[in-house]
């Protein structure tokens, strides 16, 4: 599978002399950030890791410790994003979230809902070693009732794989039994389905209840449901149909209107950097009818926007 990333390891790669001009870039007075930014969205992240070794070994200090101390902002949040390994920034992202004042459920939502089962297991395995603490417990600790439970069933990573031709038609008439055919809803039905079933089933799943309800998946849960719960239920659907569509979508409404969510901008711009951000961007022409690379442009400034923008790579103006 051929990375769909705009950020790809650098040919030629030599860790020590990057070490180096990193070290440079923030020795003595003022820093080059320019340099830095420049060379850390030009590595992949396995080099960056091997920079960060390399600039030990040569220096006796810890590279991310420097950028925090020379860097501030969300530019400094950026850059450290881009240090973190791709599991162990779920993991902080996800402890973060579950720990900080109140939970962020937006987090929770973004990351179970888009990661591969293998993804979610080897989250599982990073936190509790990072933590020494059970994320299914931390989790079910800050939330409760059907968002609690598919959450949980998110966190199994047992999704079933492939098309189960028998029960496509069945799950349909379930979903529409559970929804629009009652009065009030059953919410189970929708969390069992949606939480077990392929992305692959649930495709042909949503085609069927279409012809069986007039309606499309997302419409019925925006009705029949509210909340935490809804978003949870929209995000797993958006990513059975397409994860860079449902990143797109992430990305726009971070940037819409008064105010950036610019947590959210570095989470999605960070994560997805190396997996799929030339379809996120290819889903952002489409759905929005502009580039991706012209709505941060717009939106954010200074050094933050210039590293934002070499991880979106071109302008698909």
């Amino acid at each position: 599978m051929a990375s769909r990333g705009t950020v790809k390891p650098v040919g030629n790669f030599n860790a020590n002399a990057d070490a180096e001009t990193l070290y440079k870039a923030m020795k003595g007075l003022g820093t080059d950030e320019d340099a830095i930014l420049q060379l850390l969205t030009a590595r992949s992240n396995a080099q960056r890791q091997e920079i960060k070794a390399s600039y030990k070994t040569l220096f006796g200090k810890d590279l991310i410790d420097d950028l925090k101390g020379e860097l501030g902002g969300k530019f400094e949040t950026l850059i450290v994003g881009l240090m973190s390994p791709p599991i162990a920034y779920d993991v902080t992202s996800l402890r973060n979230a579950i720990k900080g004042a109140g939970t962020d459920e937006k987090v929770l939502v973004e990351i179970l809902a888009s990661r591969t089962p293998q993804q979610v297991k080897d989250i599982i395995a990073a936190y509790r070693q990072e933590y020494d603490d059970d994320l299914e417990e931390d989790i079910c600790g800050d939330t409760s009732g059907h968002f609690k439970r598919l959450l949980v069933i998110l966190l199994q990573a047992n999704r079933q794989t492939g098309i189960q031709q028998g029960n496509i038609e069945s799950d349909a008439q379930a979903l529409f039994k559970a929804g629009e055919e009652k009065f009030g809803t059953d919410e189970q039905s929708f969390v069992t389905i949606l939480g077990n079933r392929s992305a692959e089933h649930l495709r042909k799943v949503f085609d069927a209840y279409m012809k069986l309800s007039g309606y499309q998946m997302e419409e019925t849960i925006q009705r029949e449901t509210s909340g935490n719960l809804r978003d949870l239920l929209l995000a797993v659907v958006k990513c059975a149909r397409s994860v860079p569509a449902y990143f797109a979508e992430t990305l726009y409404y971070a940037m819409k209107g008064a105010g950036t969510d610019d947590n959210t901008l570095i989470r999605v711009m960070v994560s997805r950097s190396e997996v799929d951000m030339l379809d996120i961007r290819a889903e952002f022409r489409k759905m929005f009818a502009s580039s991706l690379h012209s709505k941060i442009k717009g939106d954010t400034s200074g050094d933050y926007r210039k590293a934002l923008l070499l991880l979106c790579g071109g302008d698909d103006a």
